[in-house]
């Protein structure tokens, strides 16, 4: 049976906190254009408050929430139980790109590890916190994170993050701008 909250709750904010993985889905406006779910994994999440939260957002083959963000501002957030207890978690809520530019990168960069490859942190203003069973979610026992996308951008370096970016990230699957569309 699900629950809504208003808030993340201390007891929700432990779960959040022990999981290794969590996925982000936004969408544009148009009814054409598509929806995005992406998985996320490493150091990278952040409860800024009971109403806020932050991810360290790679640099990665699109940069479609980012785009959808800039149009729409809609995110949804979930986090589910591969271990113990079956639980899903959803986190709804309005969000925004942050670059290293904006005023406020240094305070909430610094909440993170120094991961290469960062492009952007994500923050949303949670106004829908909701819990369902979680019953269909399978098994699975952790054995670690990938290091291969921090070898990836470690290998390129950072002029050659950066010229990817310049190539794959500043424009959505439909034709969205992103944020970082105004630094090339």
């Amino acid at each position: 049976m699900a629950k809504v909250f208003d808030h993340i709750t201390k007891e929700l904010q432990e779960f959040i906190t022990a999981q290794h993985l969590f996925f982000v889905a936004s969408a544009p406006l148009s009814p054409d254009g598509h929806v995005n779910m992406s998985p996320k994994g490493l150091d990278c999440f952040r409860i800024l408050s009971p109403h806020q939260v932050a991810y360290l957002d790679l640099t990665g083959s699109g940069n479609e929430t980012s785009a959808h963000l800039q149009e729409n501002g809609r995110i949804t957030l979930m986090f589910c139980a591969f271990e113990g207890s079956p639980l899903i978690l959803r986190l709804y809520g309005k969000g925004e790109t942050i670059l290293p530019s904006s005023p406020n990168w240094n305070s909430l960069y610094s909440l993170f590890p120094p991961i290469p490859g960062t492009r952007q942190i994500i923050v949303a203003d949670i106004e829908r916190v909701q819990t369902s069973c979680g019953l269909g979610v399978p098994l699975y026992e952790y054995q670690g994170q990938r290091q291969a996308l921090v070898d990836w951008a470690e290998k390129k370096g950072m002029q050659g993050v950066n010229d990817y970016r310049k190539q794959k990230n500043v424009v959505s699957i439909d034709g969205l701008p992103t944020p970082l569309s105004k630094l090339f």
